[in-house]
Parts: structure tokens; sequence; C-alpha cells
């Protein structure tokens, strides 16, 4: 299903509280200070100190070093209730920003590319309102700050560091800034939002000689070059119709010289899917298309195939919990987009298998503004308009939570 949306000029934010609405320059400020100090996975380290400041400073409870780098901060409610988890990444990417900003990144080579600046910012400002309307909620939050979702990934490493336990968490949401939707949007599904993903490296090995003289040799192009066709079926003739999966070869690297067949070749690629009944499957019937073309030429190969992570699964409760509270945040019902979807990756899945939970996207693109560039671009850039949004919609979905638990 394709949704046409309109690109708002701005947003209304009569559905916003005022004392969240007050945060949002502070949101904007925090935000832009992580954007000049962007760090990779698991070396966040200026990143985690910057939000135990704040939440020293506001008097929150937080466990630091959980997973190396990640913080788990836990702020209770005089008012009892379920406990419920936040989920914020703190990590960057290894880019070079291009934008021409104040506040662009001055670690060379590092970029917030992907929003995670923002879901700081926007666990930050969750934290503030929390902590400071303790009587207006109920229950216990725990705002879980992790580390390297980008790679390799920081999320099953605080599960096993008992980010979810002590108090044990009933519940987790979290959202991704999404400039793939407008500002003014909320994508939200039950079931599958993104998909698994998984990788692999192959080296061919074959014979080289010289390119005039071809039955001395085994040519590692010619047997690449049938595997990444052969490849093009596993989804066409292994995969139910019905189903969504992608297998792509990114790289294909051979040879030396015009004249002289390779020896070896090397090829690597990513594999996408919604379905868990998929894992495992793909894996195995790619690499018998490698070994059978392999074994018709006399060649052999080294195949490393890696599993990173499952599919985004969002529980049913969940999933409407959010959808309710979006209704009564944006504008106007077409504000909420129901069945979006993408084949990009996040190991937010390892939470959402641990408990149940919802993983939303939150529109932030204004091309009026020129702020639509994709995730992952050197020029990526959102409206920050979305940063109280973002804070109020957590704050909804903790109340309703807590509503629906008693």
């Amino acid at each position: 299903m394709v949704f046409t949306l309109k690109q708002p000029r701005t947003f209304n934010f009569s559905h916003v509280r005022p004392e969240i609405h007050q945060l949002q320059p502070q949101l904007v400020d925090w935000r832009r200070h992580l954007h000049q100090y962007p760090e990779l996975g698991f070396r966040e380290h200026q990143t985690a100190e910057f939000v135990a400041a704040k939440l020293r400073a506001w008097g929150i409870a937080h466990q630091m070093h959980v997973a190396q780098t990640g913080i788990v901060a836990t702020i209770e409610s005089p008012n009892p209730g379920p406990v419920v988890a936040i989920r914020a990444d703190i990590d960057a990417l290894p880019i070079q920003e291009k934008n021409e900003v104040p506040y662009r990144s001055r670690h060379d080579g590092v970029m917030h590319a992907c929003g995670h600046d923002g879901h700081v910012a926007i666990a930050l400002g969750l934290a503030a309102y929390l902590s400071q309307n303790r009587d207006q909620w109920r229950g216990t939050v725990k705002i879980i700050f992790q580390p390297a979702e980008e790679g390799p990934g920081g999320a099953k490493p605080m599960i096993e560091a008992g980010a979810l336990k002590n108090p044990d968490v009933a519940g987790i949401f979290g959202l991704h800034l999404w400039n793939n939707l407008p500002l003014g949007t909320v994508g939200v599904r039950a079931g599958a939002l993104m998909a698994a993903v998984e990788s692999f490296w192959c080296t061919l090995l074959g014979k080289g000689g010289h390119g005039a003289l071809p039955h001395q040799t085994v040519d590692a192009v010619v047997l690449g070059a049938q595997i990444v066709n052969a490849l093009q079926t596993v989804v066409a003739r292994n995969v139910n119709p019905l189903d969504a999966a992608v297998v792509t070869v990114g790289e294909f690297h051979a040879g030396s010289r015009h004249n002289v067949i390779a020896d070896t070749a090397r090829l690597s690629g990513t594999v996408r899917y919604f379905n868990p009944a998929l894992e495992g499957k793909l894996a195995t019937r790619i690499e018998a298309i490698i070994a059978g073309i392999c074994q018709m030429h006399g060649a052999t190969y080294d195949l490393e195939y890696v599993p990173l992570y499952p599919s985004v699964v969002n529980d049913k409760q969940m999933a409407a919990i959010v959808r309710d509270c979006a209704f009564a945040v944006v504008e106007t019902p077409a504000g909420v987009v129901p069945e979006c979807q993408t084949m990009g990756a996040e190991d937010m899945s390892y939470f959402l298998q641990a408990v149940p939970g919802c993983y939303f996207f939150l529109g932030t693109a204004n091309p009026e503004l020129g702020l639509d560039y994709p995730h992952h671009h050197p020029r990526f850039n959102f409206d920050e308009s979305a940063l109280c949004v973002g804070v109020e919609l957590f704050a909804r979905c903790i109340e309703r939570f807590a509503a629906t638990s008693m």
C-alpha cells in the first residue's frame, strides 16, 4: 500500500503539554551539542558523561558502564504502577559530515547521520519531565541509553548485563526520528516493522592464468558472475511472494590486469527479511548455490555468513497504545501511517524479543527547509520541531501503559 502524505510546513503543538513544549529550546541545545561530538559504537564516553551529568543534576538514579558505555536511568513515581522502559541509541556513524551548520561535527570522519543525537535529546527531555512531575504519572520508568546500534550491536549486551532487570521491565517503547516521513506524522504498526539483517563475505578460489589460454584456468570472474546472477533466484524462487526479502551483493572484487584471468574473487552482501520463519533458510540456500557453482567449475570457496539483528516485531497491544497516543498528538488522523515498514534493520529487535514493546517512527522531514536528506547521508539533518513531540509521545505511552496495566 502506498501512502501519499502532504508535507506540512509546521507542526501544531496544541496537543503537546506546556511543561514539555517549554523544554524545546533545551532539547535543541542538547541535540546540537551531541551532534558536534559524535562517537562510534562502544566509544561513546563523552556522550555517556554528558547524559550522566544531566541525570546527576536532576537527582535521577542511574547506572553507568552497562555494556561498556551504556546507561540505565531509573525514575520512580510515588504512585504505584508497572515498570516500563524507554530505549534511546547513542552512537554515530563513520561518515564525514557535509552540512554547513554551526553545530556540524567536530570529530573528523564521524557524524550523527541517523538521528541518534535527537534520540538522546528526547530521552533526556523525558527524564527531565518525569523527574520534575513524579506525581503526574504512575509506576517506574527505566530509560536505556544504548551504545553501538549501528554496529556491532549494543542491545543484546545491555540485556545480558541486566538492563531489563531490577526492577523487571514489563514493556518497552522506542522511536526513530525518520526522514522518510514528513514532520507531523507517526509511523506505527503491529508485527514486523523492520527487517532482520544478515551479512556474508565469500572468497572464490579458482586458478589464474593468461587471458589467451582460458582452458588452463578456473576463472574466478566467471564464477563470481554466475553466483551473483544465481543469487537473484534465492528470493524469487524460494520465498513466498507474499513475504518480502532482499539478497543484495554489494561488493565484487576480482582481477588485476585486462589480460590476466583472476584466480580469486571476493563477494560480500546483505540479506533482509521480515518473516522470522526465514531465519537460517536463506543462508542455507545461498551457500548451496555458491557450493554448486564452484563444484561445477572445479573451484572452492570460503564463506563467512553472519546473522546480525533479527526482525523488529512489535507487540499488537503495545502498538495499539502508540497508535492511540499518536492520534492524540498529531494534527489529523492522516498523520498516523498505519503500515509503515522498511528493510532497514535495528537491534531494538532484541529488546522486543525480551519483553512486549513497540518501536515506531516519528516523521522529521521538512523539504521546504532542505531537511529531507536520507539517513546515513553526509548531509542528513532533520526538523528539530519533532523533538518535543517525541517527548510528548513517550510521556503519553507511559501513562497509557500504566492505565492498561491496572
